[in-house]
């Protein structure tokens, strides 16, 4: 009988994170599932939920405390890991962050807003990446994931032939103070953009070791990231996050194989 493989995602109790827990504990394929978690306490309620949603599966599920912004949680979770599995055959940086509606009712300054931004999406990202290394080089067929963003295209930041692009691009109107936006985004595109960048230096920083690299552009989902709603993002064309679960999963999986190195949708390669 083969050996689980080891999975490790962080940001994993809640929204899209959590579909991708779902969908491989659903997977006829093995897995030993770390759910990564700012709390232990939401993580084993992610567990006990999920647990009660599936009668049985060929994996297992355990919590790992990890908060991004903080490095000696960081190595922590490392330390722990190590010590239990000894190595990490997946590692999926799903946790993220937008905090454009705290900087627009005041509870951070624009400052504070973009940096906390930069800090959980990008520099926490690679932190705990560049941490982590050591168990990937571990296995024997490493993955290395990262969830990007749709948003994150700057080749499509000037489109305007879709109504999700008229929504994303369009200018507002003259003067300043410019009127709330309904839907910001700017920090958190700009910082997904340049998460994209960080996977392609990952890609060619562990190229020769063998790990295989993406960004995961999982596309407009229902989540609670935003701050909007699940069912208000649903009325203006989000999908379940369940679907986001799944293309990750698939990824994990060995669909996208020939696209390493790549930002990419579930339909395509998504342009710089």
């Amino acid at each position: 009988m083969a050996a689980k493989r080891i999975v490790f995602i962080t940001g994993a109790n809640t929204g899209l994170g959590y579909e991708a827990v779902k969908a491989l504990y659903n997977s006829p394929n093995a897995y030993e599932i770390l759910l990564g978690s700012r709390s232990v306490d939401k993580g084993e309620t992610a567990i006990s939920t999920l647990k009660k949603e599936t009668a049985q599966s060929a994996s297992s599920l355990s919590t790992v405390q990890v908060d991004i912004e903080s490095d000696d949680s960081i190595t922590k979770a490392f330390d722990a890991i190590a010590a239990k599995h000894g190595k990490l055959d997946v590692l999926i940086n799903n946790a993220g962050a937008n905090f454009e509606r705290d900087i627009q009712d005041g509870k951070f300054s624009l400052r504070e807003g973009w940096m906390k931004s930069w800090n959980v999406n990008v520099a926490g990202t690679n932190v705990l990446t560049s941490t982590f290394v050591p168990l990937l080089l571990k296995s024997q067929d490493p993955y290395l994931l990262f969830i990007t963003s749709g948003t994150s295209s700057m080749g499509e930041a000037q489109r305007f032939d879709a109504d999700i692009f008229r929504r994303l691009n369009q200018s507002p109107a003259a003067g300043w103070p410019k009127a709330k936006e309904p839907n910001p985004t700017m920090s958190y595109r700009s910082t997904k953009a340049g998460l994209n960048m960080m996977m392609t230096q990952w890609e060619r920083v562990l190229k020769e070791d063998g790990v295989k690299v993406w960004a995961i552009s999982p596309g407009f989902l229902a989540t609670g990231l935003a701050g909007i709603g699940a069912e208000k993002l649903k009325q203006i064309g989000a999908q379940d996050p369940a679907i986001g679960g799944q293309f990750i999963r698939d990824v994990v999986e060995g669909k996208r194989e020939a696209d390493r190195g790549k930002a990419i949708r579930s339909d395509m390669i998504q342009p710089w």
